[in-house]
């Protein structure tokens, strides 16, 4: 097929231009980045091979290698590994579907200062390979898929463009030639100490050798020494050779016993596994022996991150059997709410063979599943409050998601969730801690559910039970709502919401509601296609009104979410509350009372029914005449 020209999707060009301008004082991960990549790409080979034995093509001595040339300044980093076809080619370096290029913008847009974004979004949305452009004016990738005949050129400047050709590829595998920029570098990576430092400071433990060819030195035999009569050489006694070297050390740490791993060791790996430049929170080391014989090194990230709440993120445990490599992304050995964990298993009596779908009904497997599990939150539970409450600003969602999500591990769960409340002034209460700072008088554990700790913190429904100094837990995430569904109660004591159902803290006198009767028959009457029912509120001490729920039905927060969330919601009625003793509803009776017919007494109802809606962060349905009634209402009372 002659040579083709195509045009970069916007989206990656944009890109490209960002990760260049932003990490050009960075330039040496675009060498990790190759690297990791070719890792990848050799991982995939092995994994297709355990069952299609022929895609090896008699190579098995799989390896990275690079080869830097100063004259021509070019640097070539080459894998033996699965390869890509032509379609794949288009796909994963000219379009967004499969480069993540999508997710990263999002994330670059949420995390970026100025200009310049965190070097770690790189790794983690499998945008690497652009990084090339940081130091190349021109990239070349020739690249022949396993088990096909035909190979692909792709070549590029990077500027809007690149070009399509079929080439002639002997291997399998993927290599990369980069046309170096002749100025602007910080350092030359054609140099032989240049790239071996860099491969050891980021690549040590990539997992298959990457190999240079190197000069050395070699002292000459003796044969070839020439000596004086007392038999002292004369001159040379050593020569220049070119030989292969394996610049990293390929270490299974997760193997090693921990007294033989240094906290460095520990960072650099997790950074080799995470694509995370940040140190880890802290980790956890362990060899399991007995029925189940496994080795895991498990790290908890210190951020959260960018990807960790899409559905394409990935979960980062590998899974090795006897140090042979079987997948990444294994979901089976955790479960979703702590997929932000990273690192390693080994698991020596895995078959070699297992595909996904046997790992799902592996009872192995789910045996290291449910230990793992034990020992990351045992971990959790051990920390200092200081670690842990950092360490909730960043997963605490995803620790509360796992209550619905986890069964058996539910009760534990509900020990490591925190919240904010109307006493902690900012900090992390447990619900152990709530429980026993309990009033002696008090039955519940009370909540309130919605977007921000601010207007929990102040809202109306929350009024009666400061008066009797009971904490309330303030819970803003969205995934709140389904833990209060699924923790009915806590150490013997049950969840009540102060915004569903009666409190059931004080009554309203029957004199007053039966004063009342006629005004509130009025108000229904007049808001009936909002409200499901008027009443005198126990909640309310200082605010005008406000609206509750069912005891059994959906909050308001919940509804909100699920409109949000794109379902089709039945408008939910609920009922408005009154406090009888405020002077503005007291005023508004009174005119009730005197005048039935008054015809600004509807502007009137509906004004309840909005501040209602107001108090509790709502939008009321239009707020140009709200504001109308307000000032109208002021007017006539100044």
């Amino acid at each position: 097929m002659s040579k083709e020209t195509r045009q970069f999707e916007t989206e990656v060009q944009q890109l490209m231009n960002l990760i260049v301008n932003s990490l050009y004082s960075n330039q040496e991960i675009f060498l990790r980045e190759l690297i990791s990549n070719a890792s990848d790409a050799i991982d995939k080979l092995r994994f297709e091979a355990q069952t299609h034995t022929e895609l090896l093509e008699g190579e098995g001595d799989l390896h990275i290698r690079i080869t830097p040339d100063s004259d021509n300044k070019t640097l070539v980093i080459s894998d033996n590994g699965i390869g890509m076809t032509r379609d794949e080619v288009v796909e994963n370096l000219g379009t967004i579907a499969k480069s993540g290029t999508a997710a990263f913008m999002k994330a670059m847009e949420e995390s970026k200062k100025g200009d310049a974004i965190a070097p770690e979004l790189i790794g983690q949305f499998g945008v690497g390979f652009y990084s090339a452009f940081i130091v190349a004016d021109k990239v070349t990738v020739e690249t022949r898929k396993a088990g096909e005949g035909e190979a692909v050129r792709w070549e590029s400047d990077g500027l809007g463009s690149y070009t399509l050709e079929t080439c002639a590829k002997k291997d399998h595998g993927t290599t990369i030639t980069l046309q170096l920029k002749e100025e602007g570098l910080e350092e030359d990576f054609t140099e032989e100490w240049a790239i071996k430092r860099v491969v050891k400071q980021h690549s040590d433990f990539v997992a298959y050798p990457v190999i240079m060819n190197v000069e050395k030195t070699e002292p000459l035999p003796d044969e070839e020494i020439i000596k004086d009569s007392d038999g002292k050489p004369i001159g040379e006694t050593t020569k220049k050779v070119r030989a292969d070297e394996t610049l990293n050390t390929m270490k299974a740490i997760w193997a090693k016993p921990k007294s033989e791993v240094t906290d460095e060791e520990y960072d650099e790996f997790y950074r080799h596994i995470s694509h995370d430049w940040n140190a880890p929170l802290d980790k956890i080391h362990m060899k399991f022996e007995g029925t189940t014989e496994y080795d895991a090194l498990l790290y908890v990230p210190s951020k959260a991150p960018m990807d960790m709440y899409y559905s394409e993120k990935k979960n980062g445990i590998h899974l090795y059997c006897k140090r042979v490599f079987i997948m990444d992304d294994c979901t089976e050995l955790m479960p979703e709410y702590l997929g932000f964990i990273k690192g390693v298993v080994d698991a020596s009596d895995l078959n070699l063979n297992v595909s996904r779908e046997i790992l799902q009904q592996n009872r192995l497997v789910q045996n290291i599943r449910k230990n793992l599990v034990k020992k990351v939150l045992e971990l959790f539970t051990k920390m200092e409050k200081e670690s842990y409450d950092t360490f909730f600003d960043e997963f605490g969602a995803a620790i509360k998601s796992g209550i619905p999500m986890d069964h058996d591990n539910r009760d534990k769960l509900a020990k490591l969730i925190r919240y904010k409340t109307t006493k902690s002034d900012g900090a992390y209460v447990s619900l152990e801690e709530y429980v026993a700072n309990m009033k002696e008088d008090q039955e519940f554990i009370y909540y309130i559910t919605g977007e921000d700790l601010v207007s929990l913190a102040g809202s109306p429904h929350l009024e009666a039970l400061k008066a009797k100094d009971y904490e309330v837990l303030l819970m803003s995430d969205p995934v709140d709502e389904w833990v209060v569904q699924s923790l009915p109660e806590f150490d013997g004591k049950k969840l009540k919401s102060a915004e569903m159902g009666d409190l059931d803290l004080t009554e309203v006198d029957d004199d007053k509601k039966e004063a009342f009767k006629n005004f509130m028959e009025y108000l229904q009457k007049q808001l009936d296609e909002e409200i499901k029912e008027v009443k005198l509120s126990s909640r309310l001490k200082d605010s005008v009104s406000c609206l509750s729920g069912d005891a059994l039905g959906m909050s308001a927060y919940m509804e909100k979410i699920m409109k949000a969330s794109g379902q089709e919601m039945p408008k939910q009625k609920r009922v408005l509350e009154l406090n009888g003793d405020h002077p503005l509803v007291d005023a508004v009776k009174s005119l009730f009372e005197k005048d039935a017919g008054n015809p600004v007494l509807p502007d009137h109802a509906q004004l309840l029914y909005d501040l209602a809606i107001i108090s509790e962060g709502g939008r009321v349905e239009d707020p140009a005449l709200f504001s109308k009634r307000v000032g109208d209402l002021m007017a006539k009372a100044l």
